[in-house]
């Protein structure tokens, strides 16, 4: 059976032409650095974002955990926000394999400002440890993106206070879409960016960490040290290489299919769509019915899987594998288990 999946757009299955890619790739020993598909995704994953070197990784995780690797060194302190990935989704790895504690922003919009740095950079004391590295994110895990002129706010501060700054990219080409601008205009500024090309981007495996040359290349030993030394990995870098020519060409439709899905939902007096984080490909609702949490199981069995809500908020996701139609039939779902569940009220 298909289901029309909205949990992420992790869940992306490699194009037709992905899969052709992958079984013509020509590969080598990734390790000894012979793999030519893998240097050419590295290479071009270095272009698009106005950086000098690539490094093809497993996961986002651990792109993120990489860069704050390479940047610090054990003891030192991150600023970053308390809902980003690497603080609520990483496993604590930055404390295990870093050996760094972290400095938590807390805003309800999950925004970083340039007074919250100046708060939370440590002064020279002997007491305190040493802050090294921020963190940003764009697009944020909310829905919502960092507006480029604060972004560079940010980033022109912790230059000056002597702090790197990193962005976890994951979402960074869907940002750029939500910005209308080039996602070099995003990214360039950065010492370091991880963008994901197995969620919006369609790939079955891996993103990018990007960086200078002096950066990338400690990077590749720390990627070795996390067993992350793949062999002939040319064979997924291949769905990369069309990840980033064509698959960043189409978010939009994703972006519509979105606003599509919120405004039908928002019809619903029993649904409050949340407007505010709706910048990109995601809906964040509410559902006043007695038991909202039911509407996953009751979803599942007419053929759609959502994930349940997270503190009575639900989040949907739209991607390449969902069509207008399917925005359409989920919302039918939604009306009927509504119907069949009394509100709240």
């Amino acid at each position: 059976m298909k289901y029309i999946d909205l949990r992420s757009d992790t869940v992306t299955m490699p194009t037709p032409q992905m899969r052709q890619a992958m079984a013509q790739a020509l590969v080598g020993d990734d390790v000894y650095q012979d793999d030519p598909t893998v240097k050419q995704l590295e290479v071009l994953a270095a272009h698009v974002t106005g950086h000098q070197a690539g490094l093809f990784v497993a996961s986002g995780t651990m792109g993120n955990q990489l860069a704050i690797m390479t940047h610090t060194r054990r003891g030192d302190e991150i600023i970053t926000g308390a809902n980003y990935h690497i603080v609520a989704h990483e496993v604590g790895a930055a404390a295990v394999l870093s050996n760094v504690s972290i400095r938590m922003i807390h805003h309800d919009n999950d925004l970083i400002y340039p007074e919250d740095i100046k708060a939370a950079i440590r002064s020279v004391d002997i007491h305190n440890p040493t802050t090294s590295l921020l963190s940003l994110e764009n697009a944020l895990s909310n829905g919502t993106v960092m507006p480029v002129d604060l972004m560079l706010k940010n980033i022109d501060l912790a230059h000056s206070l002597g702090l790197k700054v990193h962005l976890d990219g994951a979402r960074v080409f869907n940002a750029a879409v939500a910005l209308n601008c080039d996602v070099k205009e995003l990214t360039s500024p950065f010492d370091s960016v991880m963008f994901c090309l197995s969620k919006g981007l369609c790939s079955p495996v891996g993103s990018m960490l990007v960086g200078s040359k002096d950066f990338i290349e400690r990077a590749r030993k720390n990627r070795k040290l996390l067993g992350g030394g793949m062999r002939q990995a040319g064979i997924l870098a291949a769905a990369g290489l069309i990840s980033i020519h064509e698959m960043s060409k189409r978010l939009t439709d994703d972006h519509q299919n979105a606003k599509r899905l919120a405004l039908l939902l928002s019809e619903i007096k029993e649904i409050y769509v949340f407007e505010q984080m709706r910048d990109i490909n995601m809906v964040y609702f509410k559902l006043n019915v007695e038991l909202p949490n039911k509407l996953v199981e009751y979803a599942l069995t007419q053929g759609c899987k959502i994930n349940p809500p997270g503190q009575g908020v639900f989040r949907v996701v739209t991607h390449n594998d969902i069509s207008s139609n399917d925005v359409d039939t989920f919302v039918d779902i939604v009306k009927m288990f509504i119907k069949e569940n009394p509100s709240a009220n």
